[in-house]
């Protein structure tokens, strides 16, 4: 019994097994001629597989260059595209870089921290004082992202002056929103779309239940005239009563 462990490795597991079987058979085969023929039967096999993900303008180079992967880039054919660089292919990619230093307050994030120092380097007047507000509205945002029960406006206005290495503070006439005004607003909204909604269906269940009385509350219901021969509501005479006095 053969284990994958003993096989060869697969150099694209997607195309599976028997794709890199067929592409060893073909670096076996001594006729060129035959080998373009294989060459061009795995492609297609191997396109009808990609077709998944949909064909756009280079999908035909991509087959051809995963077949010459696959073998190692030991394949000799008549191929429409030349063999790919196998030095780029398998290159290791660069190390990711980060940025540099480390965030003094993690509840507030690096980018409000980044905005401070632009607001820093402005001058006085009223954009950097709307600037300086938007900072100060924002820090409380983010500080509600993680304690929701307890908030300190003055805090808050610390952290400011901490961050700005002390070169910035917030106004003193500067009013922090509410944590409703920040939080609230969505469950405000939800709560007179349900009003509005039980308003309308306990209209209409009134005026279904002053049926008998010959009248509806209900604004979206055609009011109906009860007459003398009309059997609904007490409002109007009905068959029977008009028939028993007739017989009396």
């Amino acid at each position: 019994m053969e284990y994958n462990t003993s096989r060869n490795k697969l150099e694209i597991p997607e195309y599976g097994r028997n794709v890199q079987k067929m592409v060893e058979q073909i670096l076996d085969t001594e006729d060129r001629e035959k080998r373009n023929q294989m060459a061009s039967a795995v492609v297609r096999i191997m396109a009808s597989m990609n077709a998944v993900g949909g064909t756009y303008g280079d999908m035909e180079q991509k087959v051809w260059d995963h077949l010459y992967i696959i073998s190692d880039f030991r394949l000799d054919v008549d191929a429409p595209y030349p063999m790919p660089d196998k030095n780029k292919i398998m290159a290791r990619p660069k190390p990711l870089e980060y940025a540099e230093g480390g965030i003094r307050l993690r509840t507030y994030g690096r980018n409000l921290e980044d905005i401070i120092k632009i607001a820093i380097g402005m001058e006085n007047g009223d954009e950097k004082t709307a600037l300086i507000q938007l900072v100060a509205y924002n820090m409380k945002k983010s500080y509600l992202t993680w304690n929701r029960l307890t908030v300190d406006d003055e805090q808050i206005k610390d952290d400011f002056i901490r961050l700005s290495g002390g070169k910035l503070e917030i106004p003193a006439d500067y009013e922090f929103p509410t944590t409703q005004d920040i939080l609230g607003k969505k469950k405000i909204k939800e709560g007179n779309t349900k009003s509005v909604q039980s308003k309308f269906y306990n209209s209409g269940n009134q005026g279904s239940n002053n049926g008998n009385n010959g009248g509806s509350n209900n604004p979206y219901k055609a009011k109906r005239p009860y007459g003398a021969s009309d059997n609904k509501g007490y409002g109007g005479k009905s068959n029977y009563t008009s028939f028993k006095k007739k017989t009396n």
